[in-house]
């Protein structure tokens, strides 16, 4: 019975695990747009959600995408064409009311205001499907080809004729990012004031060019509890404090979401890892660094091949903040009381002689032994009574000679 319900529990996470890089591989006819998915990261945000239908690209349709734009204008095109729910071809037909609208992964990014996040699903006669922009006026410029591959309620795949444009999402953005600038909007300003004084700045704009993730802490991580005093680190500490919070590589959300190695940040070297480790509770993602941890908060900007997040905490890496040295063990003083409470506590060792302990009981010799007679056992019976009658005077003498004893020992 165990195996059973172990072999079903198995069955059931391997039917809501997906990948959408394998799914499309044994399809050349998609092997741009799967070229892209992977490029972009989409790959990851695709894999970890449990719900989700691709809208697929033929080679012609998605070349036609490509080959005019660069990659940041690129993913958040592809990101309207992933819907946050599911849709096979028998679902795109029972539409109620023959319209309804998905949200698309474009509209988690937070660049996309109003619909603009949005896709307009209606259902034609003929037996069409269109899709278009959820923005008032947008054409139904796609229509629904086929099913390329589903998995009920876990991953859909289907292919649509031509891509999904919503208004102003082909528009590039400005070629060099100001990161200092954002992260100051962003609410940073503390750690955009630390990148300008180092000298960071100009190496996050340098990696910026080819790759690179920030996870900036807020103002308010500075001042939490418990966070060192930075002005006591000399200025390459400091230097590498501040490259630990970024990647050398193009990690969005949905990558971090799959990481299951340690990343290398800018300040690994020789020197020391200068690792993170990432764990993932559902739509929540942790950094960890071996003296502490940070959720990643919000995300500042996702465009290829700079994405920046803001964090709740300081990030300390174990290399300057994991090795405190032990304090140091103080000398007793000399008349220290330490020696007067181990010579209180009563052992053996300082027992007093048998002089002081109590008299022994009357042995009994056995009825009829020649060398018991009555006198002795009447005489017994005296000093017995005798014992019980000067009882509590003995054990107060008892008393006064063992605290005389612990005077004589403390003074020697």
């Amino acid at each position: 019975m165990h195996l059973l319900l172990l072999t079903l529990s198995l069955l059931s996470l391997s039917t809501n695990a997906h990948n959408i890089t394998e799914i499309l591989s044994p399809f050349p006819e998609y092997s741009l747009c799967n070229s892209y998915l992977s490029q972009t990261k989409l790959d990851g945000e695709i894999n970890s959600r449990e719900t989700v239908t691709v809208l697929v690209l033929n080679n012609a349709a998605m070349s036609s995408l490509a080959a005019k734009h660069p990659l940041s204008v690129i993913k958040n095109a592809l990101s309207l064409h992933i819907l946050l729910d599911y849709y096979d071809g028998a679902k795109l037909h029972q539409i109620s009311d023959g319209t309804t609208t998905s949200t698309t992964l474009y509209q988690t990014t937070g660049n996309a205001p109003g619909n603009l996040g949005s896709v307009n699903i209606t259902d034609l006669k003929g037996g069409k499907v269109g899709f278009g922009s959820a923005v008032p006026g947008s054409a139904l410029g796609s229509f629904y080809t086929k099913e390329v591959k589903k998995m009920p309620y876990s991953i859909s795949v289907i292919e649509i004729s031509n891509p999904i444009i919503a208004p102003g999402i082909l528009t590039a953005p400005a070629s060099s990012a100001n990161i200092t600038a954002m992260l100051e909007k962003a609410g940073c300003k503390t750690f955009a004031a630390l990148l300008r004084s180092t000298g960071v700045e100009k190496v996050f704009e340098t990696a910026a060019d080819k790759a690179l993730t920030v996870f900036a802490p807020s103002d308010e991580a500075f001042k939490a509890a418990g966070v060192p005093d930075l002005s006591k680190l000399t200025n390459a500490e400091l230097v590498a404090l501040l490259q630990y919070h970024a990647l050398p590589s193009y990690s969005p959300f949905g990558s971090l979401k799959t990481t299951k190695d340690p990343i290398s940040t800018l300040a690994t070297s020789g020197a020391g890892k200068f690792d993170l480790t990432v764990s993932t509770s559902g739509d929540e993602v942790t950094l960890k660094t071996g003296v502490g941890s940070s959720r990643v908060a919000s995300t500042v900007t996702d465009s290829p091949p700079l994405c920046v997040f803001t964090v709740d905490s300081l990030l300390l890496p174990a290399e300057l903040f994991g090795k405190a040295p032990s304090p140091s063990p103080v000398p007793a003083p000399a008349t220290s009381p330490a020696p007067v409470v181990s010579t209180l506590t009563p052992t053996p060792a300082t027992a007093p002689s048998p002089v002081f302990s109590p008299p022994a009981p009357p042995m009994e010799s056995p009825e009829g032994s020649p060398s018991e007679g009555p006198s002795q056992s009447e005489d017994s019976k005296s000093d017995k009574a005798a014992a019980d009658v000067n009882t509590p005077a003995l054990f107060k003498a008892l008393l006064t000679v063992s605290a005389s004893v612990v005077v004589s020992v403390f003074l020697s």
